[in-house]
């Protein structure tokens, strides 16, 4: 099964995601709209969609017109029902081309910061496999409201942490797929928000391996939806 990744910069990557699908015997191929360039191969060669974060905002479609063709592109895929899955920036999109408001969060969220899953949560392909309440890898200064007909699945005090839209969309705000060496990175960048790096690099070395294991777990999941409904190609 071929897997399109949909990435939004070079920081922004697919992370321990794709070791999970190379694991699986599939095979993932990064793309961005940002790049103006086609997809690799037909939509339909693809079993299932990942859309990774990104630094941007998803309102800012007058600095990154790519970010229109971005959501009618979503819609597209929602329309096919191809089984999907947002993070962070990813999830938001995915929001929005499902008509909910995206807006500034109320606080950011960089660092650690607990997650709770709702009932609902609990019989959900995706969260149903993660425990009931866990500390999660966040960087975002936007939330999303939830989209007509989707089904929360978790949330903390800040927003919506996932939700799922349909029986083949899912999107969640923190950021599962991350790497030690991508969060090395993003700490060396310019922040508008005051982060403590040295605090958020030592809890993140501490927690990484563990953090992992539930990324992996999640994006497994996923790929036990995919594999599920993937036509052969």
């Amino acid at each position: 099964m071929h897997v399109l990744g949909v990435i939004h910069g070079e920081r922004v990557r697919a992370g321990v995601f794709a070791d999970v699908v190379e694991a699986r015997g599939h095979h993932l191929e990064e793309w961005s709209l940002a790049w103006g360039k086609p997809l690799p191969r037909p939509l339909d060669a693809y079993g299932c969609v990942l859309v990774f974060g990104g630094s941007m905002h998803a309102d800012q479609d007058d600095h990154h017109p790519w970010l229109s063709e971005e959501n009618f592109f979503l819609q597209r895929l929602l329309d096919l029902h191809k089984p999907l899955l947002g993070i962070c920036l990813g999830a938001q999109l995915l929001a929005k081309a499902a008509h909910a408001p995206v807006y500034p969060a109320d606080e950011p969220e960089i660092g650690w910061y607990p997650v709770e899953l709702t009932a609902d949560a609990a019989d959900d392909p995706l969260l149903g496999r993660l425990p009931a309440r866990f500390d999660a890898l966040q960087w975002h200064y936007y939330a999303h409201g939830l989209p007509s007909g989707a089904v929360e699945l978790a949330r903390n005090r800040v927003c919506i942490q996932a939700f799922r839209l349909g029986d083949s969309a899912w999107g969640v705000q923190f950021h599962p797929e991350v790497t030690l060496q991508q969060i090395e990175g993003w700490l060396q960048e310019d922040e508008p928000a005051p982060i403590d790096r040295t605090a958020i690099l030592a809890e993140t070395r501490e927690r990484i391996d563990g953090w992992n294991e539930l990324g992996g777990t999640l994006c497994g999941a996923f790929v036990d939806v995919a594999e599920r409904v993937a036509t052969p190609v």
